[in-house]
């Protein structure tokens, strides 16, 4: 009972925490790519707006989608976690605490996924059972 209720734990954290939340910032960032592509921050200094922008939002979008599916999490978390590392601390590194908390609390929702994985319930899981029927 007590594994089904960590994986149950796993699937809400990858559904809510993980993904609509940060997917819906990713999508706002398609919807408005061209006004945001010129002003968009260039924390690194060598990417340029519009390509960290297009990081940002390969990272909001499709590495979001895969987290809530549960495939490939421990990998689609990496760019999450550098997006919101870099967000927190070079983005708004000199911000008050309160405008790198969100990054803050998403950077610790994906560190801890990319430690335990997806669960049980996930596609990664559902593959991982199919392969070891064979």
């Amino acid at each position: 009972m007590k594994d089904k209720l960590l994986d149950l734990a796993l699937l809400f954290l990858r559904l809510c925490g993980g993904g609509f939340m940060l997917f819906a910032h990713g999508l706002q960032k398609l919807l408005n790519f061209s006004e945001m592509s010129s002003k968009f921050p260039d924390p690194l200094g060598f990417l340029g707006s519009e390509m960290s922008l297009v990081l940002a939002i390969f990272a909001e979008l499709l590495c979001s989608a895969l987290v809530m599916l549960g495939l490939v999490t421990r990998l689609a978390v990496l760019p999450l976690c550098a997006t919101m590392f870099v967000a927190a601390f070079l983005v708004h590194g000199a911000d008050p605490f309160a405008k790198k908390e969100l990054a803050l609390l998403y950077l610790v929702v994906f560190a801890f996924l990319a430690l335990a994985g997806g669960g049980q319930f996930s596609l990664d899981a559902i593959l991982r059972r199919r392969r070891s029927r064979r």
